[in-house]
């Protein structure tokens, strides 16, 4: 392989400078275009270009197209090329207040002088020239030599439209007072915001010399802040990465650089620390706010064996963490690889606008010129003519065309990001804004996957509820099987501070329960018979087995006291999800390989009418097939291997965060905060960006559209139209930043939904039951 050359099937970042305006990022498509086999996505918000190419072509071959095109060129190959890129962009953004500084100090007596008639003395237009002289020549410099090397490419850009506007204002204005008359010392000029004859006397236009860089340097400097503003999700992500870690070896803290701790090794985290990479909790109980990373709102408690994230906060107690995954395996660097890829996409709509935008300049150069040799046919003052066309090329703004979809975009997947919703890009976003039918797993999707304890019910005359739950989870404790470990972990949980008491005598006997002695009562807990029972535990045991559920019953002192039901319950988000996606107009389906009894009790606690039961993985993904040939716009949401298939064949395929690696990389969208609930927060968040594109792209082709035949026609003098011009950029990009702080709207309670279409994998009738909820 060539030096420099990289893998095939890799995806190279390169970090572009110089671009201005969609018609630099569509030179730029087009220089690396050129190459075989490669194809590039430019993004102005960011400056980036994202490259696929073959293994036979270098990096320095990419770069090396990008700077034939007249631009500069760097590959992005690791984390520090972004942190030195921002650091580069920071510095650029320092010398453009500067340039803008001493542009305002110098522009500003030229704009009151030739504004305010009364103000101008004998010789006021000669101050204004001597300052406007260095605004058209230093402060418009960086315009000039843009324009002058998209000349040297034959191409033309915003900037040239920029340069030609200045040079033409300020060339007018020297011709004027020096062979015009107008340098005569008692010349007095009026002011008019529209243009108009000169009545014998000539012009000058220094206050368009110096308003047309005034404002344009002003509207892209804020535009600037504004688009780092679009990107801070993205730098958040990168602060939250640890650059060092205290590692314990040896029963010895040694402070160390990240990039040298390892998988396996023990890490220290301080109350108040970040978690340094992903792990599990070796030593040590505390609650760790993960809001940062995967937009969990409320802290999650942490002890001996549970996983934790890097990059999530320690709230409590001290915690020794054993690392699982470092570097670019973790989760933290999942979601900022996502984040960046997603920022990096383009919607249809944003490449109808680069399609514009490459024939953009052309045909206003074209029109300018048109606009000059119309008037001039017609008679009018020459200074009228040229004040006209001058307009015409300060007033066109193709940078709201490519301001219009990245900025919206980099808002809304750094707001998803934070909302725990990971968007891959804009092919996404429009694929989430358009599905009508949502394919949903249920074990660990609308389920916990995990067993637990839904009611507990006490025979009347023994001991309450919480006691015999108490004694039941006593003599679990000496329990592996799944439903003893769920007993024992809620009456824990329901204990609070105080541990449960100890066991004596336990014994298990297979396939029919666990027993012992507890604080001097014999305890058994075992699989109801049905016979002997109370009329309220034959209730009980009736009702578990409806609902799909596992009844044990547990005995103290040979007594029945009480019924248990054990299930893999449903997240508590799972009813408001589906009841905001139907609200949204979203059809639910559920399809499961679980027993249809199972799925039919599911699917009756959350209103779901359409039911898949014993579905194979294979099964799965016919089954989105045949949604598909009816039309309907699929979206997959599981968190499994056996549903990769599924959400590979989907329009769209959602995994949970807390799944599998293989779901996650089979989907489009991944709801990193485990919550189903996440799914109507993307689905809105979608409409919401998709609708700001939209208004971003109406407002910039509507401008254009407006306010050239404005500037033709002679309503329009230059300055205004510079200041125009600026404005139209910045709207467009403060309308992306409301993206930042959108809020998904809440739906309110759940409609109940009383009958359930079972569809088991045999044809057959249908089988309806009424519904009861899951508590």
């Amino acid at each position: 392989m060539a030096a420099g050359a990289v893998p095939a099937g890799v995806v190279t970042d390169i970090a572009v400078g110089g671009m201005t305006c969609a018609a630099c990022v569509r030179r730029v498509e087009r220089g690396l275009g050129g190459l075989d086999g490669v194809t590039a996505e430019v993004n102005l918000a960011t400056g980036r270009a994202r490259v696929s190419h073959p293994a036979g072509v270098t990096a320095g071959e990419l770069t090396d197209a990008v700077e034939a095109a007249g631009y500069t060129a760097r590959p992005l190959a690791v984390a520090a090329d972004d942190a030195r890129r921002e650091q580069e962009q920071e510095q650029e953004q320092q010398r453009e207040r500067e340039r803008l500084v001493v542009t305002t100090a110098l522009s500003l007596p030229v704009l009151v002088l030739s504004m305010v008639p009364p103000a101008q003395f004998d010789h006021w237009q000669w101050l204004c020239f001597v300052l406007a002289a260095p605004v058209a020549a230093w402060s418009a410099g960086p315009f000039h030599r843009r324009a002058l090397s998209g000349l040297r490419h034959a191409t033309a850009t915003m900037d040239t439209l920029v340069s030609l506007g200045v040079l033409a204002s300020f060339g007018w204005s020297a011709y004027a007072l020096f062979l015009g008359g107008a340098g005569a010392p008692g010349m007095r000029m009026p002011f008019s915001l529209l243009p108009s004859a000169s009545g014998g006397a000539t012009h000058v236009y220094l206050e368009a010399a110096v308003g047309v860089p005034l404002f344009v340097l002003l509207g892209r400097f804020l535009e600037g802040r504004a688009r780092r503003g679009t990107g801070a999700a993205l730098r958040s992500l990168a602060r939250l990465a640890a650059k060092e870690v205290m590692v314990r070896r040896n029963g010895v803290d040694e402070l160390l650089p990240i990039e040298r701790l390892r998988v396996g090794e023990t890490f220290v985290v301080r109350p108040g620390e970040r978690v340094a990479t992903d792990g599990e909790v070796a030593e040590g109980s505390s609650a760790v706010d993960l809001s940062l990373v995967t937009g969990e709102s409320e802290p999650v408690e942490a002890g001996p064996g549970t996983p934790v994230t890097g990059g999530a906060v320690n709230v409590g107690g001290l915690l020794l963490v054993r690392a699982t995954a470092v570097g670019a395996d973790t989760q933290l660097a999942r979601i900022t690889r996502l984040v960046a890829d997603a920022q990096a996409g383009k919607a249809r709509a944003q490449r109808l606008a680069d399609t514009v935008a490459g024939v953009f300049v052309p045909v206003v150069l074209a029109l300018a010129v048109t606009t000059l040799g119309f008037w001039l046919g017609a008679g009018a003052d020459p200074q009228a003519a040229i004040t006209a066309a001058v307009a015409v090329l300060v007033v066109a703004c193709p940078c709201a065309l490519g301001l219009a979809t990245p900025t919206a975009l980099m808002a809304a997947t750094g707001r998803g990001a934070r909302l725990g919703v990971l968007v891959s890009g804009a092919r996404a976003l429009e694929g989430l804004r358009h599905v009508d039918t949502v394919v949903l797993d249920k074990t660990g999707t609308l389920t916990s996957g995990r067993m637990g304890v839904g009611r507990v019910t006490a025979a009347p005359g023994g001991p309450d509820a919480a006691e015999a739950l108490r004694l039941a989870g006593a003599v679990e404790q000496g329990s592996e099987h799944p439903l003893g470990r769920a007993i024992t972990a809620h009456a824990r949980r329901a204990a609070g501070d105080a541990p449960l008491p100890a066991v004596t005598g336990f014994r298990a006997t297979a396939g029919q329960g666990v027993s012992g002695t507890v604080e001097g009562c014999e305890v058994e807990v075992l699989a109801p018979d049905g016979a002997g029972l109370p009329a309220s535990l034959t209730e009980a045991r009736e009702r578990a087995d409806a609902a799909a559920r596992t009844a044990v019953l547990v005995r103290v002192d040979g007594a029945p006291a009480a019924v248990v039901e054990v299930a893999d319950l449903v997240r508590p988000g799972s009813y408001r999800a589906v009841d905001r996606l139907r609200r949204l107009g979203v059809r639910p389906v559920l399809a499961t390989g679980d027993r249809p009894a199972v799925a039919r009790a599911v699917a009756d606690a959350l209103g779901i009418t359409e039911v898949h039961a014993r579905r194979t993985p294979q099964e799965k993904a016919e089954l989105v097939r045949l949604l598909r040939a009816e039309g309907r716009r699929v979206a997959v949401v599981g968190d499994g291997v056996n549903d990769a298939a599924a959400l590979a064949v989907a329009d769209l395929g959602i995994a949970m965060g807390t799944g599998t690696d293989v779901a996650i990389d089979a989907a489009d969208v991944t709801l990193v905060r485990g919550d189903i609930e996440a799914l109507a927060d993307a689905v809105l968040l979608a409409r919401h960006t998709l609708g700001t594109i939209r208004a971003n792209l109406v407002w910039a082709f509507g401008y254009n559209a407006v306010t050239l035949p404005l500037a033709m026609v002679g309503l329009l003098t230059p300055m205004i139209a510079a200041a125009a011009m600026s404005l139209s950029s910045v709207l467009v990009v403060a309308n992306s930043l409301r993206l930042r702080t959108w809020q998904p709207s809440r739906a309110g309670r759940p409609r109940t939904r009383t009958r359930t279409r079972t569809d088991v994998r045999s044809p057959g009738p249908d089988t309806r039951t009424a519904s009861r909820s899951l508590v």
